[in-house]
């Protein structure tokens, strides 16, 4: 990999730290897969498709809230598809959001599946569906090694649990002997 004459020319350790081999890193085939998939691209409207109003704001936030228009409220035009944003006091990052969800709505209706919005919702159930069946395994396992430690341990107690059975009865019958011993002494001294 390096020649003598190379390593006794470096001066700073470090350098030859960075080889390609030591930055190497695993993923897993999954989180490949969708990322090899990029997202189709958000759809670009002409302002002339679009009416833009500018709302006074309602809810939370006091005073400030109520009396600045900083809520966006824009109509695509074709589609008739209204949408407003009051996410934050800013008024072009109301715009900017309102315009997202507006795209994503449009393209949602024109390419059902093959919207962003169902790609991104498909990735999300996958990813979802991965760690339940991930957890799933994890449990499945652990209660496999659990059932192999029980039928040792059950092999070993059983004899225990019979002797204790039989003391146990033994111990009950002689608390019951007391209890009437008691009852029958306590008797008398009510009548009197």
């Amino acid at each position: 990999m390096f020649r003598p004459s190379q390593i006794t020319r470096h001066t700073n350790p470090f350098t030859l730290i960075s080889t390609p081999n030591l930055l190497r890193r695993s993923f897993s085939l999954s989180a490949l897969s969708l990322a090899d998939k990029p997202l189709p691209p958000r759809l670009k409207f002409q302002d002339a498709d679009l009416t833009i109003s500018y709302l006074k704001g309602t809810g939370p936030g006091g005073q400030k809230i109520n009396k600045t228009n900083s809520a966006v409220q824009i109509i695509h035009k074709p589609t008739g598809i209204v949408v407003k944003s009051q996410a934050t006091r800013s008024r072009s990052q109301n715009e900017k959001y309102a315009r997202h969800i507006l795209a994503d709505k449009v393209e949602e209706l024109l390419n059902g599946d093959k919207s962003r919005a169902a790609i991104k919702a498909d990735r999300a159930r996958k990813k979802k569906a991965s760690k339940v069946k991930k957890a799933r395994r994890k449990y499945r396992e652990l209660e496999k090694g659990q059932e192999g430690v029980t039928e040792e341990v059950e092999g070993v107690e059983k004899p225990h649990d019979e002797e204790d059975n039989a003391s146990n009865t033994d111990s009950h019958r002689h608390e019951e002997d007391k209890a009437n011993e008691l009852s029958e002494a306590q008797e008398p001294e009510q009548k009197r």
